[in-house]
């Protein structure tokens, strides 16, 4: 006996046939008519429909024969896998694989086979629908066509077996997610009738299930809007827009015992594949809780309100100096009081004072109106530690009384002092420190623990903005000191820039005659100098054309220093400004016996930068590198791109410079000691290049070391970069044809952004979508018709983002189906949160478009590119 070999793609195909669900099910009537009907085609005894597993080889059904498996070594059928094509055996005792097989020995005493492979998955052989015969027999081409097309049939009935089975597992997680939610929802049929209720809306409105089954929703609300989802359920049918279906709403369900229950309730339509509305699901969502919060919202709106326009508007109420009037006028309002003062408290040597920022006006005479006054001006401060306001600024009490002329701290009142019937002290802090006070009287409320605790916002933000007052006092207080030291350090700018213009005048005019009268001394036909005389006459020339170099020099690094330098930045071609340095110094470099290297360009560099004051860089840099070079030296010329910056470096093969005083290069007049030698220089240069290329957006800097030379560099910003364009991508986006036509799912519950994704993807021809307001709508959509992908808001009501995210990965059918989170929550963490968690891509609000319309591209189109 020949066991048949193992195929290739075994792994594969043991895969695929285990992901059939067929292995090991109970029988199947219309397989077993299949192979019953073969029997008679064919007029064998026995037909199979055969899987071959790992080891065995097991019988989906069995007509004629009695076992349901046999050992995989005994398999006809394994050979037919292993051949991937018709195997026919006409006679089992003249074929040397099978003449000793036990099932040819043996019962079912095989003598004819001919079996043809199953291949429902991605040809891959799972096994045969076959036929056996005790005797053998011819077996016709016509008779292996037959074979072909029954296998065929066969073939079907696995895909729609697989088919029943997610849809059967679809139909129980979706009935579990129904039935099993916490939030209450509602099936109701295209007649508007209720189909099912699941738990949660049963105990929101005090029902069972019999009460509702079969009754019109309309029973589900208030008389007054009883009729209204019925009739926008039949309207909606016939074609007309309803304002009701699709979007959520706050309204009142009616409680079994009567009472009214404030719900948000979205009544949405659910389509199948064909866009037909197959029934209506509304989910109601319990605002009990809601309600009850606004309503005591609503007691404190008075405190939040103060709180907020304290808050958000302090810069102006500061700028007018309303801030503490403000605040002393809610707080009379708030506890129903005719006088209240706000205060500061200042600590003192000895004790704290009451700095008062608002006050009632208490004053009953032209003396007492004085002394508010001073009160309200901050020109007078409180000391008195024993008074009822002492006690509170100046040891941190609270002192509540309603008996003011009784308590043992009040103070004398003068004749025609109004009455004060109660009164309460609080003191404001900031840790453990008593930063300020407020006080009532005569309030018309309790005075006692509860006010104060309910105050406790107030006194909160009374410290915040007494803190913020007192930053913003010593805030003004530096910068009024910023600004006198800006105007001192302008005027001595000014007067610099004076004195070095003036200066430059006073010295150029007797240079002028310096330098001219040497020259013509120089030149001189008449009376020629002899020559020593020109040697000195040629001293005193190339003194003063080194003193003029020196004021010019001065007087660019003041304009710098200054901001007075003008500079026009535009794009410039580093080719040019450099062609033209190098061709202003080329006499001074043949002169110093100085070979000059430039390193090749690439084409179309261009800098953004001035070009005078470019080549002015390039100038100073180069002249360093001639004068401080050796004999017979070198000076290379490179740039090199950087990201998006240019870096240009001239090298020389002088005497290098030590690390440690590199620092001072850039120091104005600082000449490492140069000036002690024979070469002349100002020291000025390389300060003026440092500040030119620093305005020019670039930085400066040296890289040497003793005996190897140095390597003077500086940056500018690239400008005009020329990238190659894509031949292809400047093709027609709609020039393809056949364009799949790709359906999202947009679960989103605020409705601008709804309509801000409607309007983005109105011009997409190739994308159909549909929008939903709940994921536990867009779950119930999904179990009649599928989507390419899907865009999940994080925050939502009931189900959020994640939760459903877990759902859809749980669910073979849709778990292929690309996810996009799109939501507020924006922290890189965030993103980090979400992508980890399955979602396919996170995008952040508020949207880019750009963003949105690559992620569609890349879900949508994933092999074949853009299609949008």
């Amino acid at each position: 006996m020949q066991a048949a070999e193992i195929p290739k793609n075994e792994p594969q195909r043991l895969a695929a046939l285990h992901h059939l669900e067929i292995l090991d099910t109970p029988p199947d009537d219309v397989l077993d008519r299949l192979t019953e009907l073969a029997c008679d085609i064919f007029d064998v005894p026995i037909a199979l429909i055969t899987l071959v597993d790992q080891n065995r080889q097991w019988f989906k059904s069995h007509t004629g024969l009695e076992i349901q498996q046999t050992p995989r070594e005994h398999s006809f059928c394994a050979h037919a896998v292993y051949k991937n094509d018709t195997l026919v055996i006409e006679d089992t005792l003249k074929d040397l694989r099978f003449l000793d097989n036990p099932l040819v020995l043996g019962a079912p005493h095989i003598r004819f086979y001919a079996g043809h492979p199953l291949r429902p998955t991605d040809g891959l052989a799972m096994g045969t629908l076959c036929l056996i015969d005790q005797t053998p027999r011819y077996f016709s081409d016509r008779e292996r066509r037959l074979l072909a097309n029954l296998a065929a049939q066969v073939e079907d009935l696995f895909h729609r077996h697989k088919r029943e089975a997610m849809l059967f597992r679809d139909a129980e997680r979706f009935e579990a997610l129904f039935s099993k939610s916490a939030v209450a929802k509602v099936r109701i049929g295209r007649d508007g009738y209720i189909s099912a209720i699941n738990p949660s809306a049963l105990n929101l409105l005090g029902l069972k299930a019999d009460d509702v089954l079969n009754q019109s929703i309309d029973m589900l609300t208030p008389p007054e809007i009883a009729a209204e989802h019925h009739r926008a359920i039949k309207n909606y049918l016939a074609g007309e827009a309803q304002a009701v279906i699709g979007i959520g709403r706050e309204m009142e369900a009616l409680h079994r015992d009567g009472h009214r229950v404030p719900v948000h309730m979205t009544l949405n339509a659910i389509h199948d594949a064909q866009h037909n509305v197959v029934e209506f699901l509304a989910v109601m969502t319990d605002l009990s809780s809601v309600y009850a919060a606004n309503q005591r919202i609503l007691k404190e709106q008075g405190l939040l309100k103060v709180l907020h326009q304290g808050i958000t508007d302090y810069q102006a109420l500061m700028s007018g100096q309303r801030l503490w009037v403000f605040l002393m006028e809610a707080l009379r309002e708030l506890t129903d009081s005719d006088y209240a003062l706000i205060g500061e408290v200042l600590p003192t040597d000895t004790t704290n004072a009451l700095k008062i920022h608002a006050i009632t006006d208490l004053s009953w005479s032209e003396t007492s109106h004085k002394l508010m006054e001073r009160l309200r001006s901050g020109d007078m401060t409180l000391t008195n530690a024993d008074t009822l306001l002492g006690r509170v600024f100046a040891h941190g009490e609270v002192v509540i009384t309603e008996d003011v002329y009784g308590h043992k701290s009040r103070g004398g009142f003068p004749a025609g002092h109004p009455r004060l019937d109660n009164y309460m002290g609080v003191p404001i802090l900031s840790g453990d420190q008593v930063i300020g006070m407020y006080a009532i009287a005569n309030s018309q409320q309790p005075l006692n623990q509860s006010l104060i605790d309910w105050l406790q916002p107030f006194t909160d933000t009374c410290a915040l903005l007494i803190n913020l007052y007192r930053q913003m006092a010593e805030r003004e207080h530096v910068l009024q000191a910023l600004a006198v030291a800006r105007d001192q350090a302008e005027e001595a700018n000014q007067a610099k820039s004076e004195f070095l213009s003036s200066m430059s005048h006073e010295l150029r005019t007797p240079l002028n005659a310096i330098i001219g009268f040497a020259q013509l001394l120089d030149k001189g036909r008449r009376d020629p100098l002899s020559d020593k005389q020109q040697r000195q006459v040629q001293q005193i020339e190339k003194s003063g054309q080194h003193l003029l170099g020196l004021i010019n020099e001065i007087l660019d690094l003041a304009r710098i220093e200054s901001g007075h330098l003008a500079l026009s930045l535009e794009p410039i071609s580093v080719s040019a400004v450099l062609d033209d340095a190098c061709a202003t110094l080329e006499a001074n470099i043949e002169a110093a016996g100085i070979t000059l290297e430039r390193a090749p360009l690439a084409a179309g560099w261009r800098v953004q930068a001035d070009y005078t004051r470019t080549k002015q860089v390039l100038l100073n840099l180069l002249s360093n590198a001639i004068k401080y070079n050796c004999e017979r030296g070198l000076i290379e010329i490179r740039a090199a791109a950087q990201a998006n910056a240019l870096k240009i470096s001239v090298r020389d093969t002088g005497a290098g410079i030590a690390k440690e005083r590199q620092s001072e290069l850039f120091e104005p007049f600082n000449r490492l000691d140069a000036e002690y030698g024979a070469i002349e220089g100002t020291g000025i240069g390389l300060a003026i290049t440092r500040e030119l290329v620093h305005r020019m957006h670039g930085k400066v800097g040296v890289e040497s070391a003793p005996g190897q030379g140095a390597t003077f560099w500086f940056t500018l910003p690239l400008t005009d970069e020329r990238v190659e364009t894509d031949p292809e991508s400047d093709a027609p986006l709609n020039h393809r044809a056949n364009v799949v036509q790709r359906r999202i799912l947009y679960v989103e519950d605020n409705s601008t952004n709804q309509r801000l994704m409607q309007d983005i993807l109105e011009e997409m021809d190739t994308v159909d979508l549909e929008v939903v307001s709940s994921a536990e709508l867009a779950l119930e959509i999904l179990r009649h018709s599928r989507f390419d992908l899907m865009i999940l808001d994080i925050n939502l009501p009931g189900l959020n983002g994640y939760q459903a995210l877990k759902t859809l990965r749980q669910n073979s059918a849709l778990d292929a189906m690309g996810v996009v989170a799109l939501s507020a929550n924006a922290t890189p963490e965030d993103v980090e949160k979400g992508l980890a968690a399955g979602f396919d891509e996170y995008l952040t609000k508020p949207l880019d478009i750009d963003k949105l319309t690559k992620a569609l591209d890349e879900h949508l189109h994933p092999a074949s590119g853009s299609d949008l």
